[in-house]
Parts: structure tokens; C-alpha cells; sequence
């Protein structure tokens, strides 16, 4: 429930005011002693006597019964114009009632906007079955820093002290069937950069025992180069893109670097940037292989490679 900002009384001060008369107390002391007047202490005790504490809570202000209700035909004939997507003020018109009628009824229909009229698109998952059938791409650009900002501290006072440090950019790879990621910090989102960062997320799923035959990425300018197409040619990768402006299709690296802000990026005060990316290598090894996923049924992403135990060992050591 609501309490005006000016409101004398709430529940609990209504209770109070109740028990007070009933005490003994007239309702003109109690009332001048709560801020109101004689009319609403009798009010309160009544309602007291009639429902108990219930009848001390707000009642709504909708009337029971309206006076001359919209007719249904009329309701009918509003909805019909509408899922012809028709707008309010034209059904208003044809119909021959008001706009605001016409207003209440599509909200109480929940028809007042026309994304309503559209069928909601199913979701569109996938998982490829083995590892290193597909990775996942994507860039991340992240502020660098100088202290603690006001997102840890909550006080933006001396918060340009850090503007002109620059930037950096987080490079994610995520591998499409065991959910096994890589990240990495590099100075740029150019194709240099993204080459560079492509050779190194395959050789370290080569030291896992994967090999890469896909690379999903978007459609940024360093993903389109002629680097990284060659990139994927001398690494005998297929280069598949994503359709534009469809970020859902690269979901698993979106979802991928929402945990890392959350967890990493933004899930501690660091002193500057520099700390910050120290702790990146941590945060990877923990998602990796001990951080329960919950899409691959609560266990970590490493389980799925199927390592023997003396390789578990030995990259876990």
C-alpha cells in the first residue's frame, strides 16, 4: 500500500488511535493527540468494531456499481477495431464513445499497446554436442581508473580525476557445448587485437584436448577484416556472423560477460584498473572449474571435456 508523504495516519497509527479510545479516552483527546480530528477517530473505531484489524487498512476508491457501465457489445466492437491496429482516437471516433473510454477499456484488455497484438517469439536455443564445435566472440570495453569509483563508494565527488585514463577492452571466448571460457585483456577491439586474442583462445583449448572448428562472432569492423579472415583460414576455422543488430544470437558470450561484470568487473572495490585485471586470471579459473552453470545442470564448465584424471591433474595443479 501507498502512505502519502503528508499522510497523519498509517496502519499502525490507526491501531494506536483505536486503542486509545478504547481505553477510555475520548475521541476528541485521541484525536487532537493524533493529528486528526473527532469525525476521523470515531471513523477508525467503528470500522475497529466491525472488521478488526483489516477494517484499519486503506479501501480502494473504485465505486461497487457503476452508474451507466460501457456495454460489452460497445467492449467487443473496441477490441475487434483494435487488433485491426487501429488507433485509440480512430476507435473512439467509429465507435462513438470517448478516447479516454476507449483508453480504459484497451488497458483493461490488455490490448493499450500494440506490442500486445504481436505473438511473443519463442525462444531459439541450441547447443552444439561436443566440444570446440563452435566458440563464441565477443569485446567488452571497460573504463580504466585511477581509485575507487562512485559505483563501489556511491560519491561521484572528484569522479573526472579518472577521465583521460583510457580504456581497455575485455576479449571473451566462451566454447558453445561445455560453457568453458577465455578471457583477455587487450589494448584494442581492432583486428590486430582480435587475431591476436583468436590464436590465443585456441591454444588454450588445445591444451584442453579441444579443437576449434567454429568461431561465431557479431559484425564489428575487426571481425569483418581481411586479418582475421585469414586468421581463420591459416587456423582452418568457418567464420560464421550473427545477423545484424541480433545480439541474441551470440547469447552465450552476451550472458558470458554480464557474469563477468557482475562478478569480476564489478563484484569488488579495486583499487585501480591494474588490480583489476590481475584478478581476471581467478575469476576465469573459478568460473572454469568450480563455479556451478546453471544451464549445463549446475556443474562447472570443465566437467564436460571429459578429461582423464591424470590431465585433470595436471591442468589443475
Amino acid at each position: 500500500m501507498d502512505i502519502h508523504k503528508n499522510a497523519r495516519l498509517t496502519p499502525h497509527g490507526r491501531e494506536r488511535l483505536v486503542k486509545m479510545i478504547l481505553s477510555g479516552q475520548t475521541p476528541q483527546a485521541a484525536s487532537e493527540a493524533a493529528g486528526v480530528c473527532p469525525r476521523t477517530g470515531r471513523k477508525w473505531r467503528d470500522r475497529f468494531k466491525q472488521e478488526g484489524l483489516a477494517g484499519l487498512h486503506d479501501r480502494s476508491s473504485r465505486p461497487h456499481r457503476l452508474h451507466q457501465p460501457t456495454p460489452p457489445e460497445v467492449i467487443e466492437r473496441i477490441a475487434a477495431l483494435r487488433r485491426q491496429r487501429m488507433p485509440g482516437k480512430e476507435i473512439a471516433a467509429t465507435v462513438g464513445v470517448s478516447a479516454s473510454t476507449v483508453s480504459r477499456v484497451l488497458k483493461r484488455l490488455g490490448l493499450n499497446k500494440l506490442s500486445a497484438l504481436e505473438p511473443a517469439e519463442l525462444p531459439r536455443r541450441y547447443e552444439r554436442q561436443h566440444p570446440g564445435e563452435m566458440i563464441h566472440l565477443d569485446i567488452k570495453k571497460l573504463g580504466k581508473f585511477n581509485h575507487i569509483g562512485h559505483r563501489i563508494t556511491g560519491d561521484r565527488t572528484g569522479q573526472s580525476n579518472s577521465r583521460g585514463v583510457g580504456w581497455e577492452f575485455l576479449h571473451v571466448c566462451i566454447d558453445d557445448a561445455s560453457r568453458v571460457a577465455f578471457s583477455k585483456i587487450m589494448k584494442t577491439e581492432r583486428s590486430r587485437c582480435a587475431v591476436a586474442f583468436l590464436k590465443a583462445a585456441v591454444a588454450y583449448y588445445k591444451s584442453l584436448g579441444i579443437t576449434v572448428l567454429r568461431v561465431m562472432t557479431d559484425n564489428g569492423s575487426c571481425y569483418r577484416s581481411q586479418a582475421f579472415a585469414t586468421a581463420c583460414r591459416r587456423l582452418k576455422l568457418k567464420h560464421i556472423r550473427t545477423k545484424p543488430y541480433t545480439p541474441r544470437t551470440n547469447g552465450k558470450a552476451e550472458r558470458f560477460i554480464q557474469t563477468s561484470l557482475r562478478e569480476w568487473a564489478y563484484g569488488r572495490a579495486y583499487l585501480n584498473s591494474r588490480q583489476r585485471a590481475q584478478q581476471l586470471p581467478s575469476f576465469m579459473h573459478r568460473y572454469n572449474w568450480h563455479r556451478p552453470h546453471a544451464s549445463i545442470g549446475l556443474v562447472p564448465p570443465i566437467t564436460r571435456i571429459g578429461l582423464t584424471r591424470d590431465n585433470l591433474l595436471r591442468l589443475h595443479s
